[in-house]
């Protein structure tokens, strides 16, 4: 482990999936933007970087320990301690994280690539720090409408947000189990399927619909979500954040 100094990071809190911790270029001027005065450098393995990048899990004891209190951040004038804040590489990407005195790593931050080079030198010449990583049961990642890393592959920012939106809005209609409702959206992704519509398992319909949804991204998925969310405000205010009020 080293301290390392004065490092940007663009913290996204309560992500569960890496590809929603934004690279540098997709960073906005509204995003949590901070500079750490010093925190911990550590080289781990691949598989415990994913661990920390990818879920939302408690950190083991013997990784937080040795990081406890030694990072430090400028705040009007006076410097703060931050219980667990670090920054990690295994060699070829780096990612921040801070617990927010949890046991989590509540917030993540890529870094600006220019600080990411200079670390993956350093890194080069440092040994790496083995932790154990701890088992995982609560992900479920074969659920019918949770998003994997591969089906955002090659989105936008705006578009891997919006595509997280359209599934939130079919978790929701899921919920309902209206089948009429169902039908109609199933009706409206598949036009030409009209007639099959009329008689078809609305929870077969259901898992036909999302299946095929999380396969890349069109006009299609966007025109469908704008319409599925329409009369949900915390929805249509996703939707504006990123479109701008285009729901009437």
């Amino acid at each position: 482990m080293e301290i390392i100094s004065d490092i940007w990071v663009n913290w996204f809190e309560g992500e569960e999936n890496g590809f929603n911790v934004c690279e540098f270029h997709e960073w906005r001027k509204h995003d949590f933007i901070e500079l750490l005065d010093q925190v911990p450098f550590i080289k781990v393995e691949k598989p415990f970087l994913s661990y920390i990048e990818n879920h939302l899990l408690e950190l083991p004891e013997e990784f937080l320990k040795p990081i406890r209190n030694k990072s430090m951040i400028s705040k009007n004038n006076q410097r703060e301690t931050i219980e667990y804040c670090f920054v990690v590489t295994d060699g070829v990407t780096c990612l921040a994280a801070d617990t927010l005195g949890y046991r989590i790593p509540v917030r993540k931050s890529r870094l600006i690539p220019r600080q990411e080079n200079i670390l993956l030198d350093r890194a080069a010449a440092m040994a790496v720090e083995r932790v154990a990583v701890p088992e995982v049961t609560g992900k479920q990642a074969d659920r019918l409408l949770s998003l994997a890393a591969a089906q955002m592959l090659g989105l936008t920012r705006r578009e891997r947000q919006v595509k997280q939106l359209l599934f939130m809005a079919l978790d929701r209609l899921q919920a309902t189990g209206c089948a009429e409702e169902l039908r109609y959206w199933y009706t409206e992704w598949y036009p030409e399927k009209y007639q099959i519509s009329r008689s078809i398992d609305p929870d077969k319909a259901f898992k036909e619909m999302a299946m095929d949804m999380k396969q890349g991204w069109s006009e299609k998925h966007e025109g469908i979500c704008e319409r599925l969310i329409k009369g949900q405000p915390y929805f249509e205010k996703m939707w504006e954040m990123e479109h701008g009020p285009k729901v009437q």
